[in-house]
């Protein structure tokens, strides 16, 4: 029989066996899972596009036998010939998932202001800082990530439609595995898909930035004050360097990436120059342009109130 002083004991040591585990909670990683629930377009936008592109190319699938019939002589346009129907089928795929990040960006911040669920979400203990770097997640991580994915499942896929199309014609599909380079290929994608989210990081942030200031019309906002810049240059200096500056933090990713012989289907290692793209200097005044952006958006959203 236990005494009493037993009895309290147990009773003393009950409750603290039955304490409950602490969760440990990661504030970043849950609030992009939120983006990407909030935003279906985020993912569903690039599945369509890739389904279009699938189903669009079995048409050159189809015609590559015949033209397998006629390859030229040389081994270069071979090669093209025979990676066409599947070489270029990411490119819309990932095209897709940049121009969804930049509306989403433009969207992320101005939107949580305009249905007031930015005083949900500021009574969570979420700070300011996390939920500005979840956003910016979406469209340099997240959606490259997806875009990069379903670009290799589509050409993965029409690589075997196209062998397929060639067998039943009674040809050997030897052809299209010598071709197809399913090492460096993905490689290309990777490093492809890394250089436009770096290169395109200080537009994301500006269109944060633009998109928690802005109380109407964040897209006006966004481009008035590039217009407004070229315009004044171009009437007062009669000169173009701000145009030629936005023209080359649009396009000179691929020129410093790839080079300027990197024409056509690019798989091969031997196209890609990733020295010269890191020691570019766009690249880094480009990211410190965009850190400062991001930094700037998160004490405007730190006192900007719902519309």
């Amino acid at each position: 029989m236990n005494s009493p002083l037993d009895a309290s004991s147990d009773l003393a040591i009950e409750p603290e066996a039955a304490a409950p585990v602490e969760l440990q909670v990661h504030p970043f990683y849950w609030s992009v899972r939120r983006e990407i629930w909030e935003n279906r377009s985020v993912y569903l936008a690039p599945l369509i596009v890739a389904t279009i592109v699938v189903f669009a190319s079995l048409f050159t699938v189809a015609a590559l036998p015949h033209k397998m019939k006629t390859l030229p002589a040389d081994p270069a346009a071979q090669h093209a010939v025979i990676v066409r129907p599947f070489g270029l089928a990411p490119a819309p795929i990932l095209l897709t998932t940049l121009l969804v990040g930049l509306f989403y960006a433009l969207d992320a911040l101005y939107g949580e202001r305009r249905d007031r669920s930015i005083l949900f979400w500021k009574s969570m203990p979420v700070s300011d800082r996390t939920s500005v770097l979840a956003k910016a997640a979406i469209p340099t991580l997240v959606l490259p990530a997806i875009g990069l994915i379903l670009g290799m499942i589509a050409q993965w896929i029409l690589v075997v439609l196209s062998a397929l199309a060639v067998m039943g014609h009674g040809m050997s599909p030897f052809p299209i595995w010598r071709e197809y380079r399913f090492v460096q290929e993905p490689l290309v994608m990777i490093y492809g898909v890394s250089v436009h989210a770096l290169w395109f990081a200080p537009i994301y942030a500006w269109l944060l930035l633009v998109s928690a200031w802005a109380r109407r019309m964040p897209l006006l906002l966004a481009i008035l004050p590039a217009l407004l810049v070229g315009f004044v240059e171009h009437v007062v200096f009669h000169t173009a360097y701000f145009g030629n500056m936005l023209r080359y933090r649009v396009t000179g990713g691929m020129t410093e990436a790839f080079g300027v012989h990197s024409k056509g289907v690019i798989d091969r290692l031997s196209q890609l120059e990733p020295a010269r793209f890191l020691a570019a200097p766009g690249l880094w005044v480009g990211l410190l342009f965009a850190a400062a952006c991001l930094a700037a958006t998160v004490r405007v959203r730190r006192s900007r109130a719902p519309m």
